[in-house]
């Protein structure tokens, strides 16, 4: 049996891994690809709900790049799991997931059997659907590994509760109810975790904070270093990527801390040095827009007298005649 499951990988592997970077990365685009590389049944060829306490394979280390959405609940830490540059932050109760597109390397440990909860969905399965409408909004799918799901036990019942639906559904026969339920099953379950990730926000508040305070201090850095003459408008990502968050998670925790997106914070913090120039030197609009990275005054005329009720030049009028 395990010359058998052990030949039954190679040849998945050999069949399914691509060439990145030198390192081998196997693709996982349909349910069945993971289920072949756990050695793992198959409810559904386009949703599972899997436990990989019940997984006949176990390869000790790969990279894949998911062609599906996957959501797990860790409840041993059997190994490391690497996404982009950086370790998963996760122990006992932590929820990780990933989504089509995003690639992440796993070294599992030898003496620890992994012990996971999970769903896996293709995105053909949602087509159609809100929840294939409303996926995007979903933002932890793109959070990165230090940004993990951490729950209290009473979450992590909630969390065992919608899997257990989900998989009482895929169990039964199929009818004309089927993809209906379950599809409002994993959207509750999202929804639930969008909510536990409000929590964990709200748990994290010293370090959100201190998040808000380098993210201000990037910005008054941007301006002041001529970085806008090199590089143009500041973006979301820049500042995530020099605090080492996902855009996402660092676009989140801003709107948690400030009611305002990372993008409008952004926003209103150019309008500002916009208006010290526009009033603390003699400096042309064409060259105030300059100075802050635009490439068109034209552009930022509109953004500001759309954020201030005047052109630029009605502003300076305005104050200083």
């Amino acid at each position: 049996m395990f010359f058998a499951l052990l030949l039954a990988f190679t040849i998945f592997a050999y069949d399914n891994i691509i060439s990145e970077d030198m390192e081998k990365i196997i693709k996982l685009d349909n349910i069945d690809d993971y289920s072949r590389l756990f050695g793992i049944e198959t409810l559904h060829p386009l949703v599972n709900v899997v436990d990989l306490r019940e997984a006949t394979s176990l390869p000790n280390h790969f990279k894949v790049n998911y062609g599906i959405y996957s959501l797990f609940l860790k409840d041993t830490r059997c190994g490391d799991i690497r996404y982009g540059r950086q370790t998963y932050d996760y122990q006992e109760g932590t929820v990780v997931s990933f989504a089509p597109g995003q690639i992440a390397e796993v070294e599992m440990r030898e003496d620890v059997k992994p012990s996971a909860l999970g769903i896996l969905f293709h995105p053909d399965f949602i087509k159609g659907t809100s929840l294939g409408r409303e996926i995007k909004q979903y933002s932890f799918f793109s959070y990165e590994s230090a940004e993990a799901l951490h729950l209290s036990e009473d979450e992590r019942q909630i969390f065992t509760d919608c899997m257990a639906n989900i998989r009482s559904e895929l169990c039964r026969p199929i009818d004309k109810h089927s993809r209906k339920l379950i599809v409002r099953n994993i959207e509750l379950l999202l929804d639930y975790c969008m909510r536990f990730y409000e929590r964990q926000f709200e748990t994290r508040t010293k370090v959100n904070r201190d998040v808000l305070m380098r993210f201000e201090s990037l910005l008054d850095e941007y301006f002041a270093s001529g970085k806008p003459h090199e590089d143009g408008l500041p973006t979301v990502r820049y500042f995530a990527d020099k605090i080492c968050l996902s855009p996402n998670y660092f676009g989140d925790l801003i709107k948690k801390e400030t009611g305002k997106t990372a993008q409008e914070y952004i926003q209103n913090k150019i309008i500002d040095v916009a208006k010290e120039l526009i009033l603390g030197t003699e400096k042309t609009v064409s060259e105030i827009a300059y100075d802050l990275g635009f490439q068109y005054s034209q552009h930022f005329n509109r953004i500001f007298k759309k954020s201030v009720g005047h052109t630029p030049t009605e502003y300076r009028k305005s104050l200083v005649s």
